[in-house]
C-alpha cells in the first residue's frame, strides 16, 4: 500500500498544487536544545497547511466517476481547505462538514475555494459521522482527512523533501491528530533510511494516539479539550494504525501551555504565524533529551484566526511575566499616586492599565488600593519592579492580570 514506488508517484502529483517550503534553520532553537533544528514551513503553502499534499494525490487516484459524484469530506479546517482546493482544481464538487467549533477563518477559506460548508457537531468525530451519513444518502465520494492510505502516502512527500534537503537528518518532529501525517512521513523516512527517528507530536488534551499505542488497538477517547483544534481527534486512523506501531519510534504529548510559548518564540524569533497544531513540534524540542542532533520540526499549518492569536498573544505575554498586574495599598492622599509612579518609573516599568479603589477600607485615609497592570521584561524585571514597590512601603500583592 504505502510503498517508495507510490511515494515516489505522489511526490511528483503533489508539485502540481504546492509551493517549496524549504528547510529554515532556527539558531534560536539550536542554541535553546543544543542541537541544529531546522524547520519545516508548511503553515506557507497556498492552502496554509500541507493538508492539499493528501487531497489532491487522493483524489488524483480517483475515477472520472468517483470525481464526478462530487466529493465529501469533514475537516476541522487544513484538509477542507486542501479538498476545497484540490477539488477546484479538478472542476469537480465539494462538499465539507466542518465542526461547529472551526475557527471563522478556516470557514471562510474553504468556502473561497468554492466549496459548500455545513457546519456539524462540537468536534471531528461528530463532523465525521455527518458528512459518512451524507456520502451514503448522496452518493458523494468520501476523501477521509487521515484514515486512507492514499492520503497517508500524499502527505508523507513531505518527509521525502526532508531527507532530499538534509539528507542526514536525524529526528524528524511530526504532529499528531488521526495519524496520517505521522503514517506517511514516518513510513517514507524509515523507507529511506531506517536510522531516522521519528516522533509524534500530540496536545495532551487529546493523546488519542498515545493512548492506541499503548493499548496496542484503536480506542476512542471520552472526550478531547486542546486549544490545538487540528489535533482535536478522538478516535485516530484503524487503517493506518499499523503503519504507526511499526514506523513511530514515540509519541511526546504537550499541554496548551506550552503551544502559547511556542507561539511567542515562532513570532518574535522567525516572525511566522504558526497555528497550534503546527507549534506542537516546537513545543516538543524542548521536551527531546538528545543533543548535536539534526532535528526538523513539521510546522504543519498557519490557519489561525486574529481573534484566537490575540488572545494566544496575551496568554503569552502574561505567562512569560511580559505583563504582569500589582495590587498596592497606599493613603488617600495627594502625591501618592505620583509617588508611586515614580517608584515603576525609576524601575522602567510600563503603566498599562490602572485601577484606583478608594472603597477597599472604610478607612480612606488608611488605605486606598491601586491595581497597576504593568508590561516588563521578563520574570527577572517583574521581581526588580515588586521589590522597588515593596522598598517604598507600598505593600505589592501580585493578582491575576485583567486585561
Amino acid at each position: 500500500m504505502l510503498t517508495l514506488e507510490s511515494f515516489e508517484q505522489a511526490a511528483e502529483i503533489v508539485k502540481q498544487v504546492t509551493q517549496e517550503t524549504k528547510l529554515i534553520k532556527s539558531s534560536y532553537f539550536s542554541d535553546l536544545t543544543g542541537n541544529k533544528v531546522y524547520l519545516k514551513p508548511e503553515n506557507m503553502q497556498r492552502t496554509g497547511a500541507y493538508k492539499v499534499r493528501g487531497a489532491y494525490y487522493k483524489i488524483s487516484t480517483l475515477s472520472e466517476e468517483e470525481r464526478n459524484k462530487g466529493l465529501i469530506t469533514a475537516s476541522a479546517g487544513n484538509h477542507a481547505q486542501g479538498v476545497a482546493y484540490a477539488a477546484h482544481k479538478y472542476g469537480v464538487k465539494a462538499v465539507i462538514v466542518m465542526p461547529t467549533t472551526t475557527p471563522l477563518i478556516k470557514v471562510e477559506r474553504t468556502k473561497s475555494y468554492g466549496a459548500q460548508v455545513i457546519l456539524h457537531g462540537d468536534v471531528y468525530d461528530e463532523a465525521c459521522a455527518h458528512a459518512l451519513e451524507l456520502a451514503e444518502k448522496e452518493g458523494y465520494t468520501f476523501i477521509h482527512p487521515f484514515d486512507d492510505p492514499a492520503v497517508a502516502t500524499g502527505q508523507g512527500t513531505i518527509a521525502m523533501e526532508i531527507v532530499q534537503e538534509l539528507p542526514l537528518v536525524d529526528y524528524i518532529l511530526v504532529p499528531i491528530g488521526g495519524g496520517g501525517l505521522a503514517t506517511g512521513v514516518s513510513t517514507l523516512a524509515k523507507l529511506l533510511n531506517p536510522h531516522i527517528k521519528v516522533i509524534g507530536v500530540e496536545p495532551a488534551g487529546a493523546a488519542c494516539m498515545k493512548a492506541s499505542l499503548a493499548k496496542g488497538e484503536v480506542v476512542t477517547l471520552p472526550h478531547v479539550n486542546t486549544i490545538a483544534d487540528g489535533t482535536a481527534v478522538q478516535t485516530p486512523g484503524k487503517k493506518i494504525f499499523p503503519y504507526i506501531q511499526q514506523n513511530l519510534d514515540d509519541i511526546i504529548t504537550i499541554e496548551d501551555d506550552e503551544l502559547i510559548v511556542a507561539f511567542l518564540d515562532m513570532v518574535e524569533n522567525h516572525k511566522m504565524i504558526v497555528e497550534n497544531s503546527g507549534l506542537l513540534t516546537v513545543a516538543a524540542l524542548r521536551h527531546l533529551d538528545v543533543k548535536n542532533k539534526k532535528i526538523v520540526s513539521i510546522l504543519s499549518g498557519g490557519n489561525m484566526d486574529v481573534i484566537t492569536m490575540s488572545s494566544v498573544v496575551q496568554h503569552g505575554l502574561i505567562q512569560r511575566d511580559r505583563i504582569f498586574t500589582v495590587s498596592v495599598l497606599i493613603p488617600d492622599k495627594p502625591g501618592e499616586l505620583v509617588r508611586v509612579a515614580s517608584v515603576i518609573a525609576g524601575q522602567q516599568g510600563n503603566v498599562i492599565k490602572l485601577d484606583h479603589n478608594q472603597f477597599v477600607s472604610t478607612n480612606r485615609n488608611a488605605a486606598v488600593e491601586l491595581k497597576i497592570t504593568l508590561e516588563a521584561f521578563g520574570t527577572e524585571h517583574k521581581n526588580q519592579i515588586v521589590k522597588a514597590l515593596e522598598d517604598a512601603g507600598c505593600r505589592p500583592r501580585l493578582i491575576r492580570p485583567s486585561l
